[in-house]
């Protein structure tokens, strides 16, 4: 299954909320999509119903395919600790997430393309694969040769707030990856619990 290329304004507006960051024409029409959708009336969801929204939310607000989020979910369940925190924890030790954090990229999308065309490396290696888990400690470059590179200038110069787990270097264009996030540092909106209830039936 290919990655979803599709309108993201339409993806948000079922989901209720900007998952994709600003959106003018989501402020607009906060409302489902579909030319029923201000006026639609829709039956309750069930249980199932409810946690299968909430994966499916994840799943495009971090740009993960469902084998990709299932490897995932797999290895949070053998780790100690409260697996949807874990799932999360993983999540966004992404080499393209922690590119999208430290604000060389202004979205995943651009983050994971970033990364595969081999613009970052990892401790002085280049890593073109997106899904690159990071460890406590690991340093997150960009290439010399890529530092000059409009796209990631624009983005630098409109960094988001800094998060605790990371520290960025604009001297040498580089962040380490200080440790794991607690849930109440990771902003993205997901019941993670619904999350475990689903996978774990």
């Amino acid at each position: 299954m290919a990655r979803y290329t599709g309108p993201k304004t339409k993806i948000a507006r079922k989901f209720h909320e900007p998952i994709f960051g600003p959106d003018k024409v989501y402020d607009k029409k906060p409302y489902a999509p579909g030319m029923h959708g201000q006026n639609r009336r829709r039956g309750k969801l069930s249980e199932y119903g409810v946690q299968l929204q909430e994966k499916q939310k994840a799943k495009y607000t971090y740009g993960i395919l469902e084998r990709q989020f299932r490897k995932l979910y797999a290895e949070a369940s053998r780790r100690g600790g409260i697996t949807g925190e874990v799932l999360l924890q993983l999540i966004e030790a992404r080499l393209d997430n922690v590119v999208y954090r430290l604000g060389i990229a202004r979205s995943r999308a651009q983050a994971r393309q970033l990364v595969s065309h081999c613009h970052i490396a990892v401790n002085g290696n280049v890593v073109n694969v997106p899904s690159y888990s990071l460890r406590e400690g690991d340093i997150v470059s960009v290439r010399e040769r890529s530092k000059s590179l409009e796209v990631i200038a624009d983005a630098l110069s409109a960094r988001p707030t800094s998060y605790s787990w990371l520290e960025w270097d604009d001297n040498t264009m580089s962040g380490r990856f200080m440790n794991y996030p607690q849930r109440s540092e990771i902003p993205e909106n997901i019941n993670e619990q619904l999350i475990v209830e689903l996978y774990s039936k």
